[in-house]
């Protein structure tokens, strides 16, 4: 009898245990809290508004409530005013247009000639062999250090200010898309020889399509950075664009100006990062998940 009791409570406690056991299980956390989990956009929308709700929360608590010199940094309404300035009493619409041209054209250009080389440079060895080294070493030299010799070879015109926008991305288009290329998976690149295809087929058909969705991220990301390069290239003998808005600005003490130039760089780049990742899903969504 005292066997069969002790028996029981031993079940018993067994059970009780996997009941525990089953409820830690089963207590997962809140999806947004899972790595690599998606949201819904409702909340995606949500957050990313926070995130600027939150900044000009601060930026109005530390200019109005006199904290900082408006000197130093204007309140969010002194900046509204000044960007209304800009556009009704000196066509700042002009301005925007010509660093918008600048910037797209110059990274047209680097991406028109880097998406082929990088796609050499990572599916061929000896061209990686041949084509790396350099890039490498020219992708480390600053920008900034070319404006004089940009200026001595091409003047200080239009072409000047695509070349630094051309310049300081193709080196780190080519290098980026030679990596994402060169990380194609090799079980498809076997499949494709198993299958009969040549070497050319083999990357049009299997490497380009794999890489393509991480070129696109390629592009995302270097067009950001041709965003602070235009700043560099209209700083320097330019009548247009919003560089030369912001240095005539600092030269007047005209912070309000600075900081919606600067605003209005951000605001661009982020419109466009935004529209390069809608046409990738669009066009890519084969390998969105990946």
């Amino acid at each position: 009898m005292l066997l069969q009791n002790g028996k029981e409570s031993e079940i018993t406690g067994m059970q009780s245990k996997t009941t525990e056991y089953s409820k830690t299980i089963k207590r997962k956390p809140a999806s947004w809290l899972e790595p690599q989990k998606d949201i819904s956009a409702k909340l995606y929308l949500s957050l990313s508004v926070a995130s600027f709700l939150i900044f000009i929360g601060i930026w109005a608590l530390l200019t109005y409530s006199g904290v900082v010199n408006p000197l130093f940094l204007p309140s969010p309404s002194s900046i509204i005013e000044s960007g209304i300035t800009l556009f009704t009493s000196y066509g700042f619409f002009t301005d925007i247009y010509m660093t918008l041209y600048r910037v797209l054209v110059g990274f047209i250009l680097a991406f028109v000639i880097g998406m082929p080389l990088g796609l050499l440079i990572g599916s061929y060895k000896a061209a990686e062999a041949f084509f790396e080294p350099m890039v490498s070493f020219v992708r480390y030299m600053p920008i900034s250090a070319f404006i004089p010799l940009f200026i001595l070879w091409i003047g200080v015109g239009e072409l000047e200010k695509v070349a630094i926008i051309f310049f300081g991305s193709l080196f780190s288009i080519i290098l980026m898309i030679a990596v994402e290329v060169s990380s194609t998976r090799k079980e498809l690149v076997e499949a494709a020889y198993t299958l009969g295809s040549s070497n050319f087929s083999v990357v049009r058909s299997v490497i380009l399509p794999a890489s393509i969705p991480g070129i696109m991220d390629t592009a995302r990301l270097v067009l950001g950075w041709a965003w602070t390069y235009i700043v560099i290239a209209e700083l320097i003998a330019a009548k247009s664009g919003i560089g030369s808005v912001i240095l005539e600005s600092q030269r007047m003490l005209q912070t309000g100006n600075i900081i919606f130039g600067i605003l209005t760089i951000g605001t661009m780049g982020l419109i466009s990062d935004l529209l390069l990742k809608k046409v990738s899903k669009i066009f890519f969504a084969w390998n969105d998940g990946r």
